[in-house]
């Protein structure tokens, strides 16, 4: 998988009033979550924009809040490629993180906030990566119409093992037939939507029905 490389200023104003201003300014407010609970109370030094939340039970996670501009997450967010973030928050934090939700404006889809959370080499990670179809499906020779319902899968895998893309052959895909999430199999990976999930399909058109009848009328 790629890296994308990133930089953010920790902040330490929050609020509504805070977050009008920097958007004001063509920043977007973003989180980075960590991935290890600490023990509580925690007796560790925070860094600028960290805080910590309590998880209940004795635990808590560390949380850093941050901005980052408009043009520096372009490449991150408008793209169907998926990335590992390599992320610099100054002070000596560097940290190695995936994009975990992304908040848009419901009417001019402008970016109002960003999440992260943070991964580490030994540690498996959930994440969607996208679908590429491969090879002619023999439905399709027959007249029929090739339907991609999932463009991305989410996988379960040490992040060093997450391809930039799932390849699916499709050369074999009959008229009418379908690929299920449960018939596809990739090293390393561990498919994490339900097994039953269409990925895939070739559908009947009106000219194959056609076809079709007329054949069975011979």
């Amino acid at each position: 998988m790629k890296t994308f490389q990133l930089e953010g200023t920790p902040r330490a104003e929050v609020g509504k009033k805070a977050v009008k201003a920097i958007r004001k300014e063509g920043k977007i407010p973003a989180v980075l979550y960590g991935s290890e609970p600490v023990a509580l109370p925690y007796t560790g030094t925070l860094n600028a924009g960290d805080k910590l939340v309590d998880l209940g039970d004795n635990k808590g996670v560390i949380v850093t809040d941050f901005l980052v501009t408009i043009e520096s997450v372009r490449g991150l967010i408008y793209t169907p490629e998926v990335f590992l973030v390599e992320l610099d928050l100054k002070d000596n934090k560097k940290v190695m993180a995936i994009v975990k939700d992304i908040q848009f404006h419901p009417v001019t889809d402008a970016i109002l906030h960003i999440d992260f959370q943070e991964i580490f080499a030994e540690k498996p990670i959930v994440i969607e990566v996208p679908v590429a179809l491969t090879g002619h499906a023999e439905g399709v020779k027959s007249g029929g119409k090739l339907s991609l319902e999932m463009r991305k899968l989410k996988v379960k895998a040490l992040y060093k093992d997450v391809p930039e893309k799932l390849n699916i052959d499709i050369t074999n895909l009959g008229l009418g037939k379908t690929i299920q999430v449960g018939s596809l199999h990739f090293d390393n990976l561990e498919l994490v939507n339900a097994k039953n999930a269409v990925v895939c399909a070739v559908k009947l058109t009106r000219a194959a029905r056609g076809a079709m009848a007329a054949n069975a009328n011979k």
